[in-house]
């Protein structure tokens, strides 16, 4: 009962939360991104939390029960993804002063970029929803007992309300909130804690095979695959940028997104440890990922439970509310304002929530009717990443880039992925490998065929990346 005190507890807490952010939310960008006035702690938080979603939870600790230390190599690559983007890429991004990843594609090439990369975006981020949608409602089965649906709507619809209240800022305030629940579940509960009870370091070493130690035992393939789809997917989710465009500035955008990289690097180790733990007091679990709900129900006394299930719930809605926010903003920002209502972008917040409300609906209808989400997640990851990665990418550093060469890139990458994955099969590494390839030799070759882009368009790109044409920032910034 105290167990399910703390649950109920922490969701009122993200309703309120929600509920109070509502006054901040006045316009378009406090509600899409929290007024681009976010300080280092809010900043930190918030990108950290929207990583560290399901997969990094209770996936990372599954891994960890099937391979030991090398199951760490999932989260490390996400946190070197974040990394990475914040060193490279945060301080052009934060100058820009866009809402989208397809808006700056715009910017820099043309408006049918802009058109084509906001489908695969929107979609992408729509089963980043669903999948984690799925998940809330799996551990709200598991532990109020309810039917799979009524499951999946409650805690879908959690995520929609506060999403729908406040926008950016509920989110970002409610995933400081998990952020924390997070930290202390992981890191200062659960990890000790079975470590302990599997015997410490000298345990682990005792009752496992020498692979669990071996940091290459998950295979170079699988960790090659995860760089291409993980790593660079980092690097172009909208999701993960619209994190970016709520710094207040540069500094805190590189800053707080390096620190927040190496902790969720830290999170990916404390994940390979619990479930290695795991393998040692429950040896003959048939699904790797149960590893989590086991040990947490083993080990942890009534009360403390609570409190680790809600931060696996805290992860899990971090990342459901981050694909909700990022396929609405994309759908309305870079579809129905600019070719529907003929606008450069969205203006007012009650249009704004019109799309919350729509994309949450079909999102939650969709994680209830849709068993195996595993594939289709799959096919959107080699989509996004496989048609968009070269011309994103090649965008912010080859100048000789262009608007033909974009576009054959993202054809080419997105049909030579669809191609592979129907002869290969949607989990088979070849799809991304070869998409890829072919994504970035149309890319080069199409830019090199075509005239190049115009000096004037050029030199307008070049003063959005040094800010000169982004407003001036809030006189009054968040700490």
């Amino acid at each position: 009962m105290v167990d399910y005190i703390v649950i109920v507890a922490y969701f009122a807490g993200m309703l309120a939360v929600g509920w109070w952010s509502m006054r901040r939310a006045g316009n378009a960008e406090d509600y899409l991104v929290a007024g681009r006035r976010l300080g280092p702690t809010l900043y930190f938080g918030t990108l950290s939390a929207v990583v560290l979603g399901g997969a990094s939870t209770i996936g990372g600790i599954g891994l960890g029960y099937s391979y030991g230390l090398s199951g760490m190599w999932l989260v490390v690559i996400l946190g070197l993804g974040i990394v990475a983007l914040s060193a490279l890429f945060a301080r052009r991004l934060t100058r820009l002063g866009v809402y989208t990843v397809s808006e700056m594609l715009e910017l820099r090439y043309n408006v049918s970029a802009r058109f084509i990369s906001g489908l695969v975006m929107a979609a992408y981020d729509l089963m980043l929803t669903v999948t984690s949608t799925i998940a809330i409602g799996t551990i709200f089965h598991g532990i109020l007992g309810i039917p799979r649906v009524p499951a999946i709507i409650l805690g879908g619809g959690i995520v929609l309300v506060y999403c729908l209240l406040g926008g950016m800022w509920s989110v970002t305030l409610t995933d400081l909130a998990q952020f924390a629940i997070m930290t202390l579940g992981v890191f200062l509960v659960l990890l000790p804690t079975s470590l302990a009870r599997a015997g410490g370091f000298g345990g682990l070493r005792e009752a496992l095979p020498a692979s669990y130690f071996d940091l290459g035992s998950i295979g170079g393939a699988t960790i090659f695959t995860y760089v291409l789809i993980y790593f660079f997917g980092i690097l172009i989710g909208q999701d993960i940028w619209q994190r970016v465009f709520t710094a207040r500035s540069d500094r805190v955008a590189v800053r707080g997104g390096v620190i927040s990289g190496l902790y969720c690097m830290a999170y990916g180790i404390a994940g390979a440890l619990i479930g290695s733990s795991a393998k040692v007091l429950y040896p003959n679990l048939q699904v790797a990922d149960d590893a989590f709900a086991t040990i947490t129900r083993g080990v942890l006394p009534t009360g403390i439970m609570g409190l680790v299930l809600a931060a696996a719930l805290a992860a899990i809605m971090s990342t459901a509310s981050a694909g909700l926010m990022a396929s609405a903003t994309l759908t309305a920002n870079d579809i129905y304002a600019r070719f529907v209502a003929h606008r450069a972008s969205v203006s007012t917040v009650a249009s704004i929530r019109v799309f919350v409300l729509v994309i949450g609906v079909v999102a939650i209808a969709i994680a209830c009717v849709v068993q195996d989400i595993v594939a289709a997640l799959t096919v959107a990851y080699n989509l996004l990443v496989g048609g968009l990665l070269v011309p994103i990418l090649g965008g912010l550093v080859w100048r000789r880039s262009t608007a033909s060469g974009a576009l054959a890139a993202a054809v080419v990458g997105s049909v030579t992925v669809v191609v592979l994955m129907i002869v290969q099969g949607l989990l088979a590494n070849e799809p991304i490998y070869f998409g890829l390839i072919a994504s970035a030799v149309a890319f080069v070759v199409g830019s090199l065929v075509t005239r190049p882009t115009p000096a004037e368009a050029l030199a307008a790109w070049d003063r959005r990346l040094r800010g000169e044409s982004q407003p001036a920032p809030p006189a009054s910034p968040t700490p």
